[in-house]
């Protein structure tokens, strides 16, 4: 349960048009009154002598009885909503949310019958609107200072009470989302997202990778960015802003974002904390030499992650983030986009609410596999399937890890968001699993079936065959396991895609299945999915022409005219491989 305060306004009787009307960006559905502070309030909407105006009077006339300063903004809004994931709550529990809310706002406590008036307008099954005036009805003016956190705090007791998705106080981890106006600019640009976004990402990446303040400011700048530094009269740099080529405000002036404005852990102090202890050297190898050298490292980070304790635990997720990000920058295409989504629900991972030891053993050894990466692709080009297979495997262990040091420190948002990270870092090992048996695959040549009738033999069309039985024949021990699967209906059209490129699915699915174990899988077919999506991205030629599939040729005599043939015979011509690329029969002279 999420209650948003908005900010205060003057016009009580706009906002009341506003919740009772058509609305702006969702379509209200069945505007009614759920609650108020007077029980015999009428609701507008369903009385025929009372109206919006009548009820925006009743609500002001505390306000113009106030002795005194009257408040310049004395209309009090919150919204009070459920994530799609809860249940839809009646008419009656959201009108008992809405009396918990203002008796935790402090604009009408339940042993104050002389509070604010205020009433909860319902117009969608998932939220209510509270619109209360800030004047008690005795002249006196509420003190709303802490109305955010009571709030906060009243919602987690309605989600403990009706089993709905636990949420938690804000810890400063949260990162900064786009605003409803950045958003509707990047629209009307055409951009594929808000300038914050991208920033944000940016940024990211050369914080991660850079080893000092002037590394940074030259990734940057690389990263086509805008950046500007705040200095301080003695020279010191004390912060930086950076900005979008192109992105200005009315005033054709840039639209600049302090690095604590994008994420909490990208301002320069924090920042600065990546470089407290630089990375060693490693040798001059090549690129999948270093991405091994890598992955050794991050397997011995996993084991001794928050070993130290909580503050070192802190810091270690802190340095695991960065690794994450600077893997998906440099990870090969075939997993690059579930590699930036992972990095991207591993951030709050990455920043636990605690202190952060910056010289802990985990944390030295994860920032040294960040250098190691970006050197290698930097100088030597991207790494082979196996180098990158078995870095994404140790990344998993290394997640794993620090989703149950979350989990024992009970930062559920934290773990959430690693688990998260962890899934799709999954998938990316099986896509990869997919392309190595893609590059040791041989295809052969595909059975066909005769006809009945002229001797002639023709290819089963593709699809023709049921991938039930493909997958009984290549997983004998587990096919109905497989089949009684949710991802049933996936790795059944991804079969049907790999037949329709001229391979065997029966063969390909066979080779995949072995490459790596299955048993700790929790979705069988799942995995096989993913293993063939890689597979068909780093398919071999397949053989378009198989034996006896071809029609019969022979040389022509003078004339054009072939020579007669025996009834009942038929001479095939064996293609070699290749042969398929537009190459016809050899003419005779």
């Amino acid at each position: 349960m999420i209650p948003k305060e908005a900010r205060p306004g003057d016009d009580t009787a706009g906002l009341l048009f506003y919740l009772y009307g058509p609305g702006k960006r969702d379509e209200h559905v069945d505007p009614h009154l759920v609650a108020a502070w007077d029980c015999y309030v009428p609701d507008p909407v369903r009385s025929q002598e009372f109206s919006i105006p009548d009820l925006a009077a009743l609500l002001d006339a505390p306000v113009h009885t106030l002795l005194g300063t009257k408040p310049p903004l004395h209309v009090f809004h919150v919204a009070v909503r459920n994530p799609p994931e809860d249940r839809q709550l009646s008419d009656e529990e959201w009108g008992r949310v809405a009396r918990e809310m203002m008796h935790a706002a402090g604009i009408a406590p339940h042993t104050d019958d002389r509070g604010c008036r205020w009433v909860a307008v319902r117009h969608a099954d998932d939220h209510i609107h509270i619109v209360a005036t800030r004047a008690c009805e005795d002249g006196r003016v509420p003190d709303t200072s802490w109305s955010k956190l009571r709030m906060q705090e009243a919602a987690r007791r309605f989600e403990a009470e009706w089993g709905l998705r636990r949420l938690v106080h804000g810890d400063g981890t949260a990162r900064r989302w786009s605003k409803t106006g950045e958003t509707e600019k990047a629209v009307r640009r055409g951009l594929a997202e808000p300038a914050r976004e991208t920033l944000l990402r940016t940024v990211r990446a050369s914080a991660a990778a850079a080893i000092g303040d002037s590394d940074f400011f030259t990734r940057l700048s690389s990263a086509g960015l805008r950046v500007q530094q705040r200095i301080a009269p003695d020279g010191t740099v004390t912060g930086y802003s950076v900005a979008m080529p192109g992105d200005r405000d009315k005033g054709q002036a840039p639209v600049w974002f302090s690095g604590s404005r994008l994420a909490p852990d990208l301002s320069l102090p924090r920042v600065r904390e990546r470089w407290s202890r630089s990375p060693s050297a490693s040798p001059t190898a090549t690129s999948a030499t270093m991405w091994r050298v890598a992955e050794d490292k991050v397997r011995q980070a996993a084991a001794q992650l928050g070993a130290g304790g909580l503050h070192e635990g802190a810091g270690d997720v802190a340095a695991l983030g960065d690794l994450i990000v600077v893997a998906a920058v440099v990870s090969p295409h075939l997993v690059r986009v579930r590699m930036r989504q992972a990095a991207c629900e591993f951030e709050r991972a990455a920043r636990a609410p605690a202190a952060r030891t910056l010289e802990g053993r985990a944390r030295a050894l994860y920032r040294e596999s960040a250098y190691v990466l970006s050197r290698s692709t930097a100088a030597f080009g991207g790494p082979d399937t196996g180098a990158v297979l078995g870095l994404l495997t140790a990344l998993v262990m290394a997640v794993d890890g620090s989703r149950s040091w979350h989990m024992a420190q009970e930062y559920r948002v934290q773990a959430q968001a690693a688990g998260r990270a962890g899934r799709l870092l999954r998938e990316a090992v099986e896509v990869a699993v997919g392309a190595r048996a893609a590059r040791g695959y041989e295809p052969r040549r595909r059975p066909v079936a005769r006809s009945s009738g002229g001797g002639q033999r023709l290819a089963v069309a593709a699809g023709a065959r049921p991938m039930a039985a493909v997958v009984q024949q290549a997983l004998p021990e587990q096919a109905r396991e497989v089949m009684a699967d949710a991802g049933w209906p996936a790795l059944r059209t991804r079969l049907i895609e790999i037949e329709r490129t001229g391979s065997d699915p029966v063969d390909v699915l066979s080779v995949v299945v072995k490459q790596r174990e299955l048993t700790s899988a929790d979705s069988v077919a799942e995995v096989l999915t993913w293993r063939l999506e890689g597979w068909r991205e780093h398919r071999p030629p397949a053989i378009t022409a198989t034996a006896g599939a071809a029609p019969d040729r022979a040389p022509r005599g003078p004339g054009g005219s072939a020579p007669a043939r025996s009834e009942g015979k038929s001479e095939t011509i064996r293609r070699r491989l290749g042969d398929e690329q537009g190459q016809g029969p050899r003419r005779t002279r």
